[in-house]
């Protein structure tokens, strides 16, 4: 007997995730639509029980830590605009709509976490970016098939997604070692933009941030990042997410 759908169900109860049943119907479509595509696409290293904890669970787990930060941003944003000379927030039919913060998720892979977090945040943009072509078939057809009209799929490199960028996530991508690339991603983040990383052991995330000390550039904001414990239904390994702010202007 397939334990998948209970399994995700007592997960999502457990994080706390509202309108579930909406939300399971399509996290269950969509692990059975990695399942299909996996043999062929190498998707994920997982299936059945470990696809639903490692990978749609884990995607999910910092969901509050990301809405308290999107609330942050959008005010950010909303400040930036306000600032700019000559510029109205007041349109012809009153005050214009506050502008509301994407998630831009480089280095998506299949699509997490943005897919299962676009599910549970509809309300909200999500760009999702991928360089490898048989990796953006699978997320078209998942946009399509899931109905994930907040959704934008974008081939290419993370380094060149277009910007700006209001937050940007990643999930089992490169280490912050490598400078070149995350000196271009912080280049094309707003001001009072912010990136969400999800990692694994908090005293490795330390020493990655660590690293930064080298560079002029990133240095000073790495070294306020904050690092916040994230608890994985059914996990018993670390997580973590590192959260570096990019000053407003």
């Amino acid at each position: 007997m397939d334990e998948s759908p209970s399994l995700l169900e007592r997960g999502l109860s457990t994080l706390g995730i509202q309108g579930r049943d909406q939300v399971l119907e399509t996290l269950l479509r969509y692990v059975r639509e990695i399942e299909v595509w996996n043999p062929t696409y190498g998707l994920v290293n997982a299936a059945g029980q470990d696809l639903i904890i490692k990978h749609i669970l884990d995607s999910l787990a910092p969901w509050r830590l990301l809405e308290e930060l999107l609330i942050e941003c959008d005010q950010a944003v909303a400040g930036n605009a306000a600032g700019k000379a000559g510029e109205s927030i007041v349109g012809p039919d009153g005050p214009k709509s506050p502008e509301r913060s994407t998630l831009t998720d480089i280095g998506t892979g299949a699509g997490l976490p943005g897919i299962p977090l676009s599910v549970i945040m509809p309300t909200r943009k999500f760009k999702l970016v991928e360089r490898m072509g048989k990796r953006t078939t699978f997320l078209e057809s998942q946009k399509t098939i899931l109905s994930l009209n907040n959704v934008e799929i974008i081939e290419g490199e993370a380094e060149r997604a277009v910007g700006p960028h209001d937050i940007v996530l990643f999930r089992a991508f490169r280490p912050f070692s490598e400078l070149k690339l995350f000196k271009s991603i912080w280049k094309a983040l707003k001001p009072g933009g912010a990136l969400f990383a999800y990692k694994g052991k908090q005293f490795n995330a330390k020493l990655e941030l660590a690293g930064m000390a080298v560079d002029p550039v990133l240095a000073a904001p790495f070294a306020q990042a904050q690092i916040q414990p994230v608890w994985v239904p059914f996990l018993e390994e670390e997580r973590c997410v590192v959260i570096v702010r990019k000053p407003r202007l």
